[in-house]
């Protein structure tokens, strides 16, 4: 099989494409800490929430940059990780 930039781009090494993917469990501590901090607005528990939400998110985000199963999968933990980090910085 023809190794293209399509393939490298959105297949797995299995040859499946692969967009999307069963959330790890980082980005679903992540997805509850920060559906949590909506429902606590105040307080030192939303404070630890948003600590949690964003080092888990975070957490995420480098391991699909760097252990990403296609180029796809790496370039949307690189912008989730600038994301993250614009997000904290403003």
């Amino acid at each position: 099989m023809e190794n293209t930039l399509f393939d490298r781009t959105f297949r797995d090494s299995e040859g499946q494409i692969v967009i999307a993917q069963m959330p790890n469990l980082p980005l679903s501590v992540g997805i509850v800490a920060t559906l949590l901090t909506l429902i606590v607005t105040t307080g030192q528990i939303n404070l630890g929430l948003q600590i949690l939400a964003f080092g888990s998110l975070f957490t995420w985000a480098w391991e699909e940059l760097f252990q990403g199963v296609n180029y796809f999968r790496r370039a949307l933990g690189l912008i989730a990780l600038v994301g993250l980090i614009a997000w904290k910085l403003q």
